[in-house]
This record gives C-alpha cells, structure tokens and sequence, in this order.
C-alpha cells in the first residue's frame, strides 16, 4: 500500500484574500463569499442540516445513487480514474469505488486537511488504487491537466452544489470539465442537480424548524471576525432563507435586526435595521434546463436519472 500523494495547487494570497473579503462587506449590498461557511463548526452544522427532516437534497440523490446503482455503474464503466470534485471527507465516493474499480482515485478539494484524513482512511480498504489529492479553489476555474494521466476519467460532483454558481459560471465550470473529457477519450461526468419545485418545500429546506440552518449561516459572522479581527454580532443578525421564483434559486442572507456598527478593517461599516448580507445562492434546474446546459457546454449522450417525485436529478454526460 502507497501512501496518498497530496499535491497543493491553491494559489494563496491570504492578505488578498482579506481585502477582498472586507470589500464586499462594505459593498452595498453587502456580502460573504459561501467557503467562508466551512469552517470546523460550519462543517459540523452542515453535517446536520443533511439530516433535517426538511431537507431532501442529500438523502434524494443517495436514494437515486441506490436505486440506479446499476445501470449508472454501467454508465460509468470500470478501471477509469475516478475524480472527486469538492471531495470533502469522500464519503460519497466511496459508494462507487467498489463498483467503479478505478485505477486512480482524485480527490479534489478547498481543504487539504480534510482530503489528506480522508485518503489515509481509504488507504487500507483501496490498497491497489492509486490515491491522490490535489487541493484548489476550483471554482476559480478548473486546471487538473498535470494531475491526470491520459487515460479516461469519470468526473463526480454530487449533491447539487454545482447550484451555488450562476448559470453562467456553471456552464464556464461544464464546459471546463467537458474540456478535461475530450482529452481523455472514454470519459464522462456524473452529477448531482437540485430541481425547482413548490416555494414551500425550498423555503422550509433552507430555513428549517429547528433553526440549524440559521446557525449555520450566522456562524458564518464569527468566522469572518476570527479572519478580519471585525465584532460582528452573529446573535444581532436574523437568518433569512427563501425561494426567489424569478430568479430559480435560493437566496440566504444575515439581516440585521437593530442598527448597528460593525468593526473592519480600515473602516467602519454601519447596517441599519433589516439591511441584508446576502451569503448565498443555490440556483435549481428543472430536467430539461440542465440537459440543455450539459448540451450548450459540449456533452453527448446525456442519461437521467430521478426520484419518483422529481425532487432531485443525477446526471451521467459523455
């Protein structure tokens, strides 16, 4: 058994970084970029969320994964390298690695930590599967040319998050992915797609009883003063989650409940009552959006797979 090799190609400017980041809470409106989410807490609140009562996505598309796992093993064929995009602790992928038997297993990831435990993990289990890991910010663009070999690679990128860029960008993101397949003869990507459906079903997803969804998003505030050295309250902003029809998508946004000053970095930032800081979007396709996209962005021979109410959508493109 080989230990996993981690390559890191996250080209970091940490001051940049912050720069940016107090740019757009100072911005009108003001905003956060979603991987300020991830931190240990945010990872752990997220965890939960996937197990609401009230949210569907994750427990839809391992059902779908159950119920199709045949013929979307088929699709994918055997002894390919498997890439693992936003791999986290590879858990999803594990699912298939049995079935899949890939020569090589990428796991492509934000957090080199997270991916480097994940792999020493899989190692017993996977002992003639090269492993590796390569840590990026692929939504800034994806770039796994020196990490691939030419053979043919299934792409994996499950549980709808392929929603948090605009249509624009998500087709960009396609049509790089599409780019790394026509290299590699044979290869295919396999994707996880959140569908629209009634408000009322979205709104309660993203804005549970129980109010881990909130917490989630308000954690958010403490991370970005753990970065900037700011005094955001989190307990002084409401979680604000809903369905915005016209636009497709979900919206999630901290509004402050009383005025007040916030502390940043070479400036202070005033929110009045009920001013918004919008921290994320999850945009939803029905069906024949997405395969129209997954077309636009150069894929053939497009399959899909959903559950009995077309709550969720799993795609496999050549």
């Amino acid at each position: 058994m080989t230990e996993p090799r981690i390559v890191d190609r996250l080209r970091r400017d940490p001051d940049a970084e912050r720069r940016a980041l107090a740019a757009g809470l100072t911005a009108t409106p003001a905003s956060i970029p979603p991987k300020y989410f991830y931190d240990a807490v945010g990872c752990a609140l997220y965890g939960a969320i996937c197990e609401l009562p009230e949210y569907y996505p994750t427990r839809t598309e391992r059902a779908i994964f159950a119920e199709h796992r045949a013929a979307i093993a088929g699709a994918l064929g055997r002894g390919r390298q498997f890439v693992d995009l936003g791999a986290g602790d590879c858990g999803k992928a594990l699912q298939w690695l049995p079935l899949v038997a890939p020569v090589r297993y990428v796991a492509v990831d934000f957090a080199g930590d997270a991916i480097g435990a994940a792999l020493a993990k899989l190692a017993p289990d996977f002992p003639g599967v090269e492993l590796a890991g390569v840590v990026t910010d692929f939504t800034r663009g994806l770039d796994l040319d020196a990490d691939l070999t030419a053979g043919p690679a299934t792409y994996f990128y499950p549980g709808s998050s392929i929603g948090n860029f605009t249509p624009s960008d998500a087709l960009a993101f396609l049509r790089d992915i599409r780019r790394h397949c026509a290299a590699r003869p044979g290869s295919g990507l396999l994707i996880g797609v959140d569908t629209k459906k009634d408000k009322a079903r979205l709104d309660a997803a993203y804005d549970d009883a129980v109010g881990v969804t909130a917490a989630f998003n308000r954690n958010v505030l403490a991370h970005v003063n753990r970065i900037l050295g700011s005094d955001f309250r989190p307990e002084a902003f409401a979680h604000r989650g809903f369905y915005a029809a016209d636009a497709g998508r979900v919206e999630m946004h901290l509004e402050a409940t009383a005025p007040q000053r916030v502390r940043l970095p070479g400036a202070t930032r005033t929110f009045a009552a009920g001013e918004r800081i919008h921290t994320e979007n999850s945009y939803k396709y029905a069906p024949s959006e997405f395969a129209a996209m997954l077309a636009a962005a150069g894929f053939a021979d497009v399959r899909c797979w959903q559950d009995a109410h077309g709550d969720f959508a799993v795609f496999h493109a050549a």
